[in-house]
């Protein structure tokens, strides 16, 4: 027999509707059934039950037979209500993914739409417009007045020394035209 003491403390945690928080599909179980506790997940202490099931029939103890199966329809239960538990909350971030999924589309259209209606940029009449006082040059430049900066300005060639000729070694061994005559 249990003690109360036991009892208590198994109530105490399990105060959610009797529902244990966290994935019960991968949640170890001690299950106490008519022989012993049987330890596992849902679908392992179902395999126990079932298989104690069948010994339980072969024996011919119909009793122990049903009981067994009553177990193993607890465990089947609990873990098809977990199954479905968990489908709802994916089936629930897939539709919570699609909609924020069409809300970017929604938006990258309506992005490009004003992108491409909008008008191209007229370039402002420079006689309406407020312009700075501008200094003018003594000499309009034949460019249309733009200032010529160092970036724009063409890099001067650079210029090399000539090299000195080197001496050649034929005029060394042929003698001078005029001590052979």
């Amino acid at each position: 027999m249990r003690s109360s003491k036991s009892r208590s403390r198994s109530k105490s945690r399990n105060n959610n509707n009797n529902r244990p928080s966290g994935n019960i599909v991968n949640r170890v179980f001690d299950s106490s059934g008519p022989e012993g506790k049987v330890r596992g997940t849902p679908q392992q202490i179902i395999d126990k039950y079932n298989q104690l099931t069948r010994d339980a029939q072969l024996s011919g103890d119909r009793v122990a037979a049903e009981n067994f199966q009553q177990h193993a329809e607890h465990y089947t239960r609990m873990l098809s209500e977990a199954q479905r538990e968990i489908d709802a909350r994916r089936e629930e971030q897939e539709r919570q993914n699609r909609e924020r999924q069409a809300e970017r589309d929604r938006e990258r259209n309506e992005r490009q739409e004003r992108e491409s209606n909008a008008p191209a940029p007229v370039p402002a009449d420079p006689a309406s417009s407020d312009q700075p006082d501008v200094v003018e040059a003594a000499a309009p430049a034949a460019d249309g007045g733009l200032v010529e900066t160092p970036e724009a300005a063409p890099k001067p060639k650079r210029t090399y020394k000539p090299r000195k000729p080197k001496p050649t070694e034929v005029a060394a061994e042929t003698p001078p035209s005029d001590a052979a005559e």
